[in-house]
């Protein structure tokens, strides 16, 4: 066996055991969840709204209002990052704009959570004097998100052939119409799968709502835009996790855990058949 052979089958095998451990985590971590959480499921925990201070009642508003969040979240998120991708990739070409877009993409991307949380508080609630606002909070993690989604979304629209857009060119179409008939059905695909990811970790993420969106108890769904605060799992789980010595509360935080990991998943089975209907409709375009 030369060498070369040698060290392709080691990398192969460090790759591969690499896949497995990474594998090996999350089914532990989702085992343990599930494992923790399901004595606390029930119709009733699902259905009702919390009691006291958190050890009674359920997760009904806590569902609604992180749904709430992460909708509005996909709202802000979507359209800029559409409004990314296609300027880089059809605008600016390989010019120094597309280079100093994506290096700030990236940049972004490595800012802690917190940071967006504490920029929110200071705009939304002590500059525009929204307080804790549901739509503060939505518009914090969109903004947060959008490194993901367009990242992402620059990713597929690169795997896209020239030979494509030459075609579409020679065809007499301008720009705008190469943007809005080859490049985006093309990386659409794309485009959903950042969206899955950023949406993800915005519907886990406790900073950015806890300065700007949500209480612990006493809100049900919003009845306005300004102060109108919501109730969401991961703050929820945030709180009654700090009091480990009520077996009750630790009980409600690991079922809310459990409700959290269960709306992801659901997010992602959910979202597969668009995206393989949209990979099926690009490959005909």
């Amino acid at each position: 066996m030369t060498r070369r052979r040698l060290l392709d089958r080691l990398f192969t095998a460090a790759m591969a055991s690499f896949g497995l451990a990474a594998l090996g985590a999350l089914f532990t971590v989702v085992g343990i969840v599930a494992w923790r959480g399901a004595g606390a499921i029930s119709l009733s925990f699902l259905l009702e709204e919390v009691r006291g201070a958190g050890a009674d009642g359920g997760v009904l508003y806590h569902i609604a209002g992180t749904a709430i969040l992460v909708t509005t979240a996909a709202l802000v998120a979507l359209p800029i990052s559409i409004a990314i991708g296609l300027l880089s990739h059809g605008y600016l070409g390989d010019g120094r704009g597309r280079r100093m877009i994506e290096a700030t993409l990236h940049a972004l991307n490595a800012v802690p959570s917190i940071v967006f949380g504490l920029a929110g508080l200071a705009l939304f609630v002590n500059t525009f004097g929204w307080q804790k606002s549901w739509l503060a909070g939505g518009i914090v993690l969109g903004l947060m998100i959008v490194p993901t989604v367009a990242v992402a979304f620059l990713e597929k629209l690169r795997a896209i052939p020239a030979s494509a857009i030459q075609a579409a060119t020679g065809l007499g179409l301008r720009r705008s119409m190469i943007s809005t008939a080859v490049l985006l059905p093309q990386a659409a695909a794309g485009l959903v799968t950042g969206l899955l990811l950023g949406l993800a970790r915005a519907a886990g993420e406790t900073a950015p709502i806890m300065f700007t969106a949500v209480i612990f108890s006493g809100a049900t769904l919003p009845k306005g835009v300004t102060d109108s605060p919501v109730l969401a799992l991961p703050y929820h789980i945030f709180v009654l996790a700090q009091d480990s010595f009520d077996p009750a509360a630790l009980e409600k935080a690991w079922g809310a855990a459990a409700v959290l990991l269960a709306l992801v998943f659901g997010l992602a089975i959910a979202a597969l058949p668009l995206r393989l209907r949209i990979h099926e409709e690009a490959k005909r375009v």
